[in-house]
Parts: C-alpha cells; sequence; structure tokens
C-alpha cells in the first residue's frame, strides 16, 4: 500500500480522534515513517497533550513539527527539512462558525471567508510548491474534502472551499505530472472529530447518512475506511491515479433519496 521505511508528512494533526490521527497510524501500521504537523505550540497543548485517548508514552513517540499553513516559511522549512518524502496528506479546513456556517449562508464577514479560503484551499498549492521538491523521483499528495455535489444546510462557505479543493486538486494533477507526483483527494462521510463538533448541524449530517447510506455508516468506526483509501492513493498501487476525487461515504452520495422501508430489512443473501 505505502512504501516502507519512506517518510510521509501528514499536516493537520490536531488530536487523537482527528482523521490524520487515523491516518498516520496507518501509515505506520504499513511501515512508512510519520511526520505530523500541528499548527502552533498552543494548539498541542490544548488538543494532543490533553488527550485521554493517548498514553503519555505514545504522545511522546509523535514525530511533530509545527507548521501555520498559512505562514509560507514555515512550509517550506518543514519540507527543506524532511526531505525527501513519499507522500503528504492535507487534513486542514477551517471556517469560522459564527459567520461561515449556520443558518444564514450570506455573510459581512469576508475577511472570515478569505481566511478560510486560504487556509482550506490555497494552502494545498503551497504545500505542493515546497513538497514537490522534497519528492525525488516522484511522490503523491492526497487532500481530504466532502461531498461538493449537493448543498447541505449549515455547511455553507465550507461547500464552496472544498468546491475550490477539489478543482485545485486537478489543476495539481495537471501540473505536476512531469514532476511523477500525484494529486488526489478523498471524499468521506460525516466522521466526528474535534473539528466536525464546530459544524452548526453536525447531527443532522449524521442522521441523513444513516437514513440513505445503502452501507451502514459510523461516524467514529469508520475512520479507519476513509484513511485505508488514502493510503491506498499514497502508496504505488494507485500509481497512474491523479486528478481524482475517491468518494468514502458509504454510498450516500449516489442515493436518489433516503433508503426506502423494503431496503432497510434484513441482509438477503
Amino acid at each position: 500500500m505505502i512504501e516502507a521505511g519512506k517518510t510521509y508528512v501528514v499536516m493537520g494533526l490536531l488530536d487523537a480522534d482527528s482523521l490524520a490521527y487515523a491516518i498516520g497510524s496507518t501509515i505506520e501500521g504499513l511501515g512508512g515513517k510519520v511526520v505530523y504537523t500541528v499548527q502552533n505550540e498552543v494548539f498541542k497543548r490544548r488538543f494532543l497533550d490533553s488527550s485521554k485517548s493517548l498514553t503519555d508514552e505514545e504522545k511522546a513517540g509523535l514525530d511533530l513539527r509545527f507548521c501555520d499553513i498559512t505562514k509560507d516559511e514555515q512550509v517550506r522549512d518543514v519540507f527543506a527539512e524532511l526531505a525527501p518524502v513519499a507522500g503528504v496528506v492535507h487534513s486542514i479546513a477551517f471556517a469560522n462558525p459564527r459567520t461561515c456556517l449556520g443558518e444564514e449562508f450570506h455573510t459581512e464577514a469576508t475577511d472570515d471567508i478569505l481566511l478560510s479560503h486560504h487556509i482550506s484551499c490555497v494552502s494545498l498549492a503551497t504545500v505542493a510548491r515546497h513538497a514537490v521538491p522534497a519528492m525525488q523521483g516522484g511522490g503523491a499528495m492526497v487532500a481530504m474534502t466532502f461531498d461538493t455535489a449537493h448543498v447541505y444546510p449549515h455547511y455553507n462557505w465550507m461547500g464552496v472551499q472544498k468546491a475550490a479543493l477539489e478543482a485545485l486538486v486537478r489543476a495539481l494533477a495537471r501540473r505536476h505530472g512531469r514532476d511523477k507526483v500525484r494529486c488526489n483527494a478523498v471524499s468521506a462521510g460525516p466522521l466526528f472529530t474535534k473539528a466536525a463538533s464546530k459544524i452548526p448541524g453536525f447531527g443532522s449530517l449524521t442522521k441523513l447518512w444513516q437514513a440513505s447510506s445503502p452501507l451502514p455508516w459510523d461516524t467514529r468506526e469508520d475512520k479507519q475506511a476513509v484513511a485505508n483509501a488514502v493510503v491506498f492513493l499514497l502508496g504505488p498501487l494507485a500509481s497512474k491515479i491523479t486528478g481524482q476525487v475517491l468518494v468514502v461515504d458509504g454510498g450516500t452520495s449516489i442515493m436518489g433519496g433516503p433508503l426506502m422501508e423494503h431496503e432497510l430489512g434484513e441482509p438477503t443473501v
């Protein structure tokens, strides 16, 4: 799946319940070396250090770098230090829930929208600019997205940012093909994380998936299914896949409405 012994950078670690941690743990389980980025020391103390899901020994064993994704020089320094790297995971997004999310789409908080765009979308291009030179002989980048074919209540400007992110994935795939660097995205169903808990109406998304997903969807346990897809795209088995969005959502995105009563019964085989 991934190349054992090589270095993979997982950007956007918050705590042990984050998708970034699930991805990194999966890479390590397959023999890869994982370096996580955390926004800053404050985030580390507030979220990671206080996590009850990891022992002190496990926390001490994490290879961490501080990186504010909006600071070009910090991104540059991370990859200059870690080169060579085989792959990068961009698990970073932000939108002010008071202005960019919620019941009303329209807002006068243009600065918040622009900051959200920078963190959630533009930062992937910044990462590519500095990561690709560190990928000697090629590599892979994977970004995390969410269904952009439909409009969900409360998600508002983050839905716009994710659509822009997917367009950027395609643009980067075209630009960096000559460098033998692939760029893809994984579109995951709703997963419960610290970040997701800040999305107004997240519970309604969970109910929607429960009512619509042909395959059972668990907002906690299915982090692993998403992590598996990310790891696949990072590795040589996906050597000719680039510019794509791999959907891992239990099938909800293909459904034309909720499951019917007869579809909710016992297995037929």
